[in-house]
């Protein structure tokens, strides 16, 4: 819904916007294809209510736990939640304070895209260092022989490096979304400067 003012200029009112959900413009490519993936992770979090209801259904009518449902709905729900800050980047539909934003002309917009998106990409280049470390601490033993870090639990299933890797390519991600969306926003600013 967007506001658009009455012909009072006293009395707005809100009108239903012609605009479909999905990426930005801006997003290009990568946000098209990212918004495309985020079905097949919205599925994982329906699965992984199903497994739970398994489990449930496994426990308290035929006293017969699994030793799996928890750690693959703890696994299905973290990699979701980890594309989710990607899914939010390419859609533009992340949470932030727009109290100073949202009273700037929408070339000065145009520019604080393009700075936002800067300062966000350094951000994501950052976690995305962090990211390597954990990487290799979850896929290398100490002599240097490759090993996934497991669980430690009765199933011990190879999630902790599972979902570390998936966190390394996802920041990867988002590092290069923000600099496709900082370089658009730019080409867009350049354009409204001529226009």
């Amino acid at each position: 819904m967007a506001l658009h003012p009455d012909p009072d200029p006293g009395s707005p009112v809100i009108l239903p916007t012609t605009e479909l959900p999905g990426p930005l413009a801006e997003a290009g490519w990568l946000g098209r294809q990212v918004d495309r993936l985020g079905y097949i992770f919205a599925a994982g979090i329906v699965i992984a209510a199903l497994v739970l209801l398994l489990e449930v259904f496994l426990r308290y009518i035929f006293n017969s736990p699994t030793r799996w449902a928890h750690e693959t709905t703890t696994f299905l729900c973290g990699i979701a939640f980890i594309f989710g800050g990607l899914y939010c980047a390419s859609r533009n539909s992340h949470i932030r304070v727009v109290l100073i934003y949202d009273s700037l002309s929408p070339y000065w917009r145009r520019v604080m895209d393009v700075l936002i998106s800067i300062v966000s990409c350094i951000a994501s280049l950052a976690f995305t260092y962090a990211a390597v470390l954990m990487v290799r601490n979850a896929t290398f033993a100490p002599s240097g022989a490759f090993r996934l870090e497991r669980s430690g639990s009765a199933w011990n299933p190879p999630t902790p490096a599972l979902v570390k890797t998936f966190l390394l390519v996802v920041m990867i991600l988002l590092a290069l979304q923000y600099l496709v969306l900082a370089w658009n926003h730019f080409r867009r600013l350049k354009g409204d400067r001529r226009g």
